[in-house]
Order: structure tokens, then C-alpha cells, then sequence
């Protein structure tokens, strides 16, 4: 009999690499429930404004919440840490999907319900699920990857596919939605009969109102379609788990641990992880160098780490990118967007939200760790965004009012500002990841405290301190 060929390296490789179509496409539908409802609300906001009392300050309103959701994500990490196991990430995913699903029910039949509160009439139970929902969405981002920890590298990748289709989805729908373009201001004649004397007196009185054309689906078919696609999460997530074509992908536990980063003390990280792997793989071949080499070497690879004043500089760029993109910026685009009317405002809201899976997209292809580029992409973001403010604060009389130029240069400038700071908050990421667990911590933390410094200091110039107007479209 003819000697069995023992399975080569090659060949172990390869059977590794093999992935299961089906398991991959629903690690992907997995992924899209990520941020679909907050995103899905947010291109939403054209149409959602003209209703809600709120008005153009609405999306001040929503940046604020969104940012104070962040107490989930919060939460769950503190948990992880004092009381690791009273903690059970399956559990906290099937929470937050099932808090998720249940909100996105309930939008369309209480996204119009108001109350007075603070001596005005406010969207209370639209304010409340957008709470929740951002809270399901926050929480996400520290239950959602872990959990595909257990599965190999190639899985991870569809769940980052499915991440980006949560902006891309409901951006596409939007734009097939539309917003049935731009109010349009009509004479409307009021008869008002007194009697005098014992003589009817009819008195006729006109006024200018606008009157806003119907979307070619209501708000309400675009909230059931956020609750589908979190319906799809969770039934992903349940496959995920317990089908058994998706359970034979898991990988096994000393697979997984081969994943995690090196200790470097109690609870911290080595930041030259590499290193160990590198040294590993020396090991294994035939030239095995001796422990004072590999010292060296690795000396060398720390020494190309980031300075102490590098981890500042690109500390601070994050802070302020995402001061600007997730605080600042989000709170006063109706201001910028609706004086050049509600169709210049959704086209800029939904391509907007589609340059941001697009500049992660480009920033996989053509990576980069320079600083200057970094800076320079920075200040190139910062001018247009210094544009966008202008048209707000000069709102409702912007430049080139009543032109198709302006509509252009608006929407134009929200999808570069989007498309600009994407790109440099994922390059800061991606330079971060190399320095270890503990750089992205402060990375993560300068992020947040960005956006939501940024969110509350614009909402107090839009809410406390007006210095954003809103003006009706006929008076123009």
C-alpha cells in the first residue's frame, strides 16, 4: 500500500483559511445591527424635523443624547473588570438586541407624541427611544467583538463588512425615500364672519404657509425597516450561537488565547506584542538565534514605537477630529443644510453617512502612519468644517442663497468633512493598535470625551445662548 502523505504546513494553512459561506453571511447580517438604528434615525432627521417641535435644533438634542448613552458601554466595561464573572457577554448582547428591537417597534407609533415640558412642547417619547437606541448601539461597540473572538480572522472581517452596511443601508433607503423636495409657500385665504349690529361681516384674511409634499414612503415604512434589520441581528445572533454549521466555525479555546495579546503585568498589555510573535517564528526555523539577539531585536522593534510627544500629538488630533465630527458639527447641520431647502439637507445627510464606510474603506487600501498627513487632513477638515459652521451662524440668509452653487457647495463640504475626519480617526486608530492595548484605552477616551465636550458646548449656543436661527421658508 502506497504511503499516506502527511498533511504539510501548507496544507494546514489552507484548511484553516476555508470559511463557510452561509456562517460568514450571517456573521455579516450580525454586524449590520451594530449602529443601524441610530444611523437609520439620523438620515431620518430631514423629514423627522419638520414635525417635531424641536425644529431645526432637533439634532442638537439627539448629539447630547447620544453621547450621554455612552453610560452603557461604560457600564459593561466596569463590570468586566470588578466582577468579570457575574458578567456573561452572550447575555448582555441578547439584552441589548432584544432593548433594541423592542424600540425600533415602538418608534412609529410614538415618534410624533410630545409633551410640555420646561414651558414648551417637546418629542419626549422620540428623545426617550433615541436614548435607548443609542445606548443599545454605544453598548455594541465593547460586547459585539469580543464575541467574535470566537471565531477565526476571516469572520472578522464580514462583521466589519456588516459594521460599515449599518450607515450604508439605511443611507441608500433614505435616498429612495426621499423628502419629496422643498416646501413650497402658497396664498392661503381665511374667511372670518362677525356680527355687527345684527349684520354678518365677512372678513378675508391671507397668509403665506408652506406646505411640505409627502415622501414617496412615510417615516413610519423607514422605522419598521430599522426594526426588521434588528429583528435580522438577533436572529443572526441566535444562528451564531446554536446552529450547528456556525458552532463547528468557533474556534477552539487555546486558538482563541493564541489571539490575545501578551501580559506585560496584572492588567496591562505588552505594546510590542509582535515582537513575541516574531522571536516565535525565529525560533522555529533552522537559524535559531541566541536570547541576547533576540533581546535586541526586540529593543529595536520598542524603539520604533511612538514618542512620548507623538502620543500627544495624535491624542489631541483625535480629540478635536471627533469634537468636530461627532459634537459640533452633527448639531448645527440643519442649520447649514435647511436655509438652501429639506432636499439640500437629506442629500447631505445620506451621502454624508455613506462617506464614512467609504473613507474606512479607502484608509484598508492606502494605509498610512504619517503625522504630517494626519495634520494636514486635519486642518483640510477643520477648514470645511469652519465653512459649515459660517453657513450656520449666518442662517437663514447663507452665502449663495436660492442657487444651485450653494446647494452644491453644501452638500459638497458635508461629504468631505465626513469623508476627511473618517479617514484620520481610523489612521490614529490603526497607529494606536501597533503601541498596544493600553494606547488604544487612551485613544478610545480622548474619543469619547471629544465628542461629548463637543456635543454640549454646541448645544448650549443652539438651545441655552441662540446663536443658530430658524426661520420659515416663505419668509425668505
Amino acid at each position: 500500500m502506497p504511503k499516506q502523505e502527511e498533511p504539510t504546513e501548507d496544507t494546514a494553512m489552507v484548511e484553516k483559511a476555508r470559511i463557510s459561506v452561509p456562517v460568514y453571511l450571517i456573521v455579516c447580517l450580525f454586524g449590520v445591527g451594530s449602529w443601524i438604528a441610530i444611523n437609520g434615525l439620523w438620515v431620518e432627521l430631514p423629514i423627522i424635523v419638520q414635525h417635531a417641535p424641536e425644529g431645526w435644533s432637533l439634532p442638537s438634542y439627539l448629539a447630547v443624547i447620544i453621547q450621554l448613552a455612552n453610560v452603557g458601554p461604560i457600564a459593561v466595561t466596569l463590570a468586566s473588570v470588578f466582577a468579570p464573572r457575574r458578567v456573561s457577554p452572550k447575555a448582555v448582547i441578547y439584552a441589548i438586541v432584544t432593548l433594541g428591537t423592542i424600540s425600533c417597534m415602538l418608534l412609529p407609533f410614538f415618534w410624533k407624541h410630545t409633551s410640555f415640558v420646561g414651558g414648551a412642547d417637546h418629542s419626549t417619547a422620540l428623545l426617550t427611544l433615541t436614548f435607548l437606541l443609542a445606548f443599545v448601539d454605544c453598548t455594541s461597540s465593547v460586547t459585539f467583538l469580543p464575541f467574535m473572538a470566537l471565531f477565526s480572522g476571516p469572520y472578522l472581517t464580514s462583521f466589519f463588512i456588516g459594521e460599515g452596511m449599518s450607515g450604508l443601508l439605511p443611507s441608500l433607503v433614505a435616498l429612495g425615500q426621499g423628502v419629496g423636495g422643498n416646501p413650497e409657500c402658497r396664498n392661503v385665504s381665511y374667511v372670518n364672519s362677525t356680527v355687527v349690529n345684527g349684520t354678518v361681516r365677512n372678513v378675508t384674511e391671507y397668509h403665506n404657509v408652506y406646505v411640505t409634499k409627502d415622501p414617496n414612503f412615510p417615516v413610519e415604512d423607514f422605522f419598521w425597516f430599522l426594526f426588521t434589520m434588528m429583528l435580522v441581528c438577533g436572529i443572526a445572533f441566535v444562528m451564531l450561537n446554536y446552529l450547528p454549521a456556525a458552532r463547528r466555525e468557533h474556534v477552539r479555546t487555546t486558538e482563541a488565547a493564541a489571539y490575545k495579546a501578551v501580559p506585560d503585568g496584572e492588567n496591562s498589555y505588552s505594546p510590542c506584542s509582535d515582537c513575541v510573535e516574531m522571536s516565535a517564528k525565529t525560533d522555529s526555523s533552522s537559524n535559531t538565534p541566541t536570547s541576547s539577539e533576540r533581546d535586541v531585536d526586540v529593543l529595536i522593534r520598542k524603539k520604533k514605537g511612538l514618542s512620548r510627544g507623538g502620543y500627544i500629538y495624535l491624542l489631541c488630533v483625535q480629540a478635536w477630529v471627533n469634537a468636530l465630527s461627532n459634537g459640533v458639527l452633527p448639531s448645527i447641520q440643519s442649520y447649514s443644510c435647511l436655509p438652501y431647502g429639506n432636499t439640500a439637507y437629506h442629500l447631505a445627510v445620506t451621502l454624508a453617512n455613506m462617506a464614512n464606510p467609504l473613507a474606512c474603506f479607502i484608509s484598508f487600501f492606502l494605509p498610512t502612519t504619517s503625522f504630517l498627513l494626519v495634520g494636514v487632513l486635519s486642518l483640510a477638515g477643520t477648514a470645511v468644517g469652519a465653512y459649515i459652521l459660517a453657513l450656520a451662524a449666518m442662517s437663514p440668509y447663507p452665502v449663495l442663497l436660492g442657487t444651485d452653487g450653494g446647494v452644491f457647495l453644501v452638500v459638497f463640504a458635508w461629504i468631505s468633512v465626513v469623508g476627511l475626519f473618517s479617514y484620520v480617526k481610523v489612521t490614529i486608530g490603526s497607529i494606536f493598535r501597533e503601541e498596544g492595548q493600553r494606547a488604544l484605552l487612551y485613544c478610545g477616551a480622548v474619543m469619547q470625551a471629544g465628542s461629548c465636550v463637543g456635543a454640549i458646548v454646541t448645544f448650549l449656543f443652539v438651545n441655552v445662548f441662540p446663536m443658530f436661527q430658524q426661520n420659515d421658508p416663505c419668509d425668505l
